[in-house]
């Protein structure tokens, strides 16, 4: 099957971390009773009323918006937190809001909520907490909920908001001094904070570290802490089921071990789905996406750690072609992957076309097209020992992290209708695209680079960066960081401005960013330490232990 006298760049990857793990969770064991739908209505319903009831000029009223969205229930009440905010926003133009105005934490609060919601509040609501040299007055310094309160608000800016930029430099500065003063309960949510904003966290992460941070709080509201331990136990229990499905479907995928040089990523994958799409709603969806991510990352590894260039011209080709006559044309050990890609593009086909969104078909086939052709073009500067330019590597580079082709298709698969004109919008015009791909891949750069620099492997962006401007590695990664940084900022200006673009369209690509942007001292490939302890948080832990996590 498999020339064995080629030298192959092999990545020697860890094992699974997870193995068969999730078999375990029967449908005995993940099914939901109807006294728990039940009792989750009823206290639907009770916070329904709370959210009604308040009124929208209330300091409480933003509190409890916050706390919903913290808590990851927001999902169940949108029209509701929409309608709010709006009054909010125009309530804050007519000045009603006057009477905290004074209040940093809560004006900060209240531009962020507003933001989130796609309104543009102006940063200038901030001058009153500033001297006359432009500085955050030192007062302030004493108020650790409003500046944690302004630290999380900061990070909704956008390009040329320098009162954001200096509040971001002046909250972190002081956070950090006093962390280990605070009491238990502050200390906590100023910790997590540092580690991670709820701008730019992952939302099921968010509400499985705000729950236990909440239960502390004296002021909490008993009946929402046990509506928010509710929905994440039913959820859990969903995921879970749909993790033993996967497995199973990967266990026949990956039996007799096809593929001896891919990494084994069917949970981590999964979690990758489930933070895009996280509700009720989208089983259908993250088993897609999930299925996707998996031919992804073999085929990522069959270019970047196992096959030689003249194995992978045939079979790039083969891939655009899409057609199963293609099968005679690609080496034998490669035709599995090949068969698995046909059918899960078939799938996605049938089921589209069955919706009547054959169009969308089309969207996903050019992204496949060119991510497929990106990987080739990187196997072709690593046989010729090239290092590009730092533009050129990015342009393909952006592509080969398939976060366009992954993004694509969560759109198709998301249930709900998209235009043409949006797909197109999208693909073409939108800043929240390419600047989701720079994150992900200079993210995946930055953490990735000292394993894969241990093997034969194509350059990375910080090689790119210190061979055309004769920089240091530590100027790179700099300069990293400043180009996804203003990503960010990009991300924040579609959210502000591209008001003919549905919210739901624009989702996908934040969730993808935020889910990069989490990895700490570990990547995707090396998942045994943070992405094992998040999972393992989200899918295995019980939400009901006060354990922080």
């Amino acid at each position: 099957m498999v020339d064995t006298t080629i030298t192959r760049p092999l990545a020697n990857y860890h094992s699974s971390v997870w193995g068969d793990y999730f078999l375990s969770y029967t449908p005995q064991l993940t099914e939901i009773s109807s006294q728990e739908k039940l009792e989750l209505e009823e206290l639907k319903e009770k916070v329904r009323q709370m959210l009604v009831e308040i009124p929208n000029n209330s300091t409480q009223k933003l509190v409890l918006i916050d706390t919903i969205q913290r808590l990851g229930v927001a999902y169940h009440f949108e029209n509701e937190i929409k309608t709010s905010i709006h009054n909010i926003f125009d309530g804050s133009k007519q000045n009603k809001n006057e009477d905290n105005d004074d209040d940093l934490c809560v004006v900060a609060l209240r531009f962020r909520l507003v933001r989130r919601q796609r309104h543009y509040m102006s940063s200038d609501v901030f001058k009153k907490f500033t001297s006359d040299d432009g500085k955050f007055k030192e007062t302030l310094t004493k108020d650790v909920p409003g500046l944690l309160s302004l630290y999380e608000a900061a990070h909704l800016r956008v390009h040329g908001e320098e009162i954001l930029e200096e509040a971001l430099t002046f909250t972190i500065t002081h956070l950090k001094s006093m962390g280990p003063k605070l009491d238990n309960s502050l200390k906590a949510q100023v910790s997590e904070a540092l580690i991670q904003p709820i701008h730019t966290n992952v939302p099921r992460v968010v509400a499985r570290k705000y729950i236990p941070i909440y239960e502390t709080i004296e002021s909490h509201d008993d009946l929402l802490l046990k509506f928010a331990k509710l929905d994440f136990h039913i959820l859990q229990k969903m995921h879970q089921s749909e993790l033993s499905d996967l497995t199973r479907w990967w266990k026949d995928f990956y039996h007799e071990n096809k593929y001896p040089y891919a990494r084994d990523k069917l949970v981590e994958c999964y979690f990758w789905a489930m933070g895009v799409y996280f509700g009720p709603q989208y089983g259908n969806a993250r088993r897609t996406i999930t299925k996707l991510l998996v031919i992804i990352t073999i085929t990522d590894d069959l270019y970047d750690a196992y096959a030689t260039y003249d194995e992978l011209v045939p079979y790039t080709d083969a891939v655009e072609r899409c057609d199963i006559s293609a099968m005679d044309s690609i080496s034998p050990y490669m035709r599995p992957l090949y068969q698995v890609f046909l059918d899960c593009f078939d799938e996605m086909e049938k089921e589209l076309t069955k919706d009547g969104k054959t169009d969308y078909v089309y969207y996903a086939k050019i992204e496949i097209n060119k991510w497929i052709r990106s990987y080739l073009k990187e196997a072709e500067w690593l046989r010729d020992d090239i290092i590009p330019k730092c533009e050129e590597y990015m342009k393909n580079a952006t592509l080969t992290v398939a976060v366009q082709l992954l993004l694509i298709t969560c759109l198709t698969v998301a249930d709900k209708f998209i235009s043409n004109e949006t797909f197109e919008w999208m693909i073409n015009e939108s800043l929240i695209a390419p600047a989701t791909l720079l994150i992900n891949r200079l993210k995946d750069d930055i953490i990735g680079h000292e394993h894969e620099q241990q093997r034969e492997h194509g350059p990375s962006f910080i090689e790119c960066y210190m061979k055309e401007y004769g920089a240091s590695k530590q100027e790179a990664y700099v300069e990293a960081q400043r180009q996804i940084a203003n990503a960010w900022k990009d991300i924040n200006t579609d959210y502000l401005h591209a008001t003919q673009v549905p919210t739901f369209v624009l989702e996908p690509a934040l969730n993808l960013s935020r889910l990069v942007n989490i990895l700490q001292e570990d990547d995707f490939t090396d998942s045994r330490n943070f992405l094992k302890d998040t999972i393992t948080l989200l899918f295995v832990g019980s939400v009901n232990s006060t354990s922080c996590g």
